[in-house]
């Protein structure tokens, strides 16, 4: 798949299928959006592309990002898409939504059709809407295709019920709702080294950055990829209250015990897939109490991804 910043100088000169929207965290929404897309290049034999832009201040958007940039990418990948075009929001911010259709997807694109969700709007103050988008399309020879909404639940998929299902443990919901399993990839970074020396359990430390939607705090069955493998694994998303004192002022870790590997990650980016929340985290009377806790977590992660119901 190939990556563009920006506009400047770009065309896909032998046509496009375009799939427009932000697609935060890929939901299954995204995901019909995308996949209508890469069927009608397959079909037309053009190229499968993605519009869609950064934000300012880099990182930021509200609620928090559930993806990476990295992980998008991957995913998008996975779907099928060929072309990803993500300019600035300052690039685009001031064209008006006829000058959208004529210099992004005529000239950029050279797009044949596109296809978004009923809620997309576009241009100068989110000035353009579907209709617009047809009236301005049709007479140029671009089919605009409008994707239903998925439905989870009796209710529609959006970015905002899986931020909160997340929040709240339901990382079940949240995954289905996703069409993936939630997931991270942070740079592996150096803790205190206490699982290693007083608990006999080593973790890989990934701590969310700022920008970042954070999940409910707890204790989950993971499963993460070292060396192009996949193993069990027991996340701990917490402040470590058995540890650092039950104050608040503690900072939030991500640390995960990995029981069947060893070796030095540091500064990598593994993926960590969380499937099940499995406990909240509180405080115990000794560090072996902890321990145990850990190790009986990394069991059920080992039965769960093994197929074996955990007694």
């Amino acid at each position: 798949m190939q990556l563009y910043n920006t506009l400047d100088g770009l065309t896909l000169s032998g046509g496009s299928a375009v799939a427009m929207g932000y697609f935060d965290g890929i939901h299954l929404g995204h995901r019909n959006v995308l996949g209508s897309a890469v069927d009608c290049a397959r079909q037309q034999g053009l190229t499968a592309a993605v519009f869609t832009f950064s934000l300012p201040g880099g990182d930021r958007l509200k609620g928090g990002r559930i993806l990476s940039s990295d992980l998008k990418h991957t995913r998008m990948e996975s779907l099928g898409i060929q072309a990803y075009v993500e300019p600035p929001f300052e690039e685009i911010r001031s064209l008006s939504p006829e000058e959208f259709v004529e210099k992004v997807l005529v000239g950029c694109f050279h797009a044949r059709a596109v296809f978004c969700g009923d809620n997309f709007t576009f241009g100068a103050r989110a000035a353009g809407n579907v209709a617009l988008l047809e009236a301005l399309c049709e007479p140029l020879g671009i089919a605009v295709k409008v994707v239903p909404m998925a439905q989870y639940g009796g209710r529609t998929v959006s970015s905002t019920r899986i931020r909160a299902a997340l929040e709240e443990g339901r990382i079940e919901d949240a995954n289905a709702m996703l069409g993936a399993p939630y997931a991270i990839d942070w740079p592996v970074q150096h803790g205190k080294g206490i699982g290693s020396s007083k608990l006999g359990t080593p973790t890989i430390n990934q701590n969310y950055p700022a920008h970042a939607l954070q999940p409910c705090l707890g204790v989950y069955l993971t499963r993460i990829l070292l060396d192009g493998q996949w193993y069990p694994a027991a996340t701990g998303l917490g402040r470590r209250p058995t540890v650092e004192g039950e104050g608040h002022s503690a900072a939030v870790t991500c640390e995960t015990y990995v029981p069947d590997f060893s070796g030095d990650v540091y500064g990598q980016t593994p993926v960590l897939e969380f499937h099940r929340y499995l406990c909240p985290v509180r405080k115990f009377g000794s560090l072996d109490e902890l321990a145990a806790l850990i190790r009986d977590a990394a069991d059920r992660s080992k039965a769960y991804f093994s197929g074996k119901a955990h007694p």
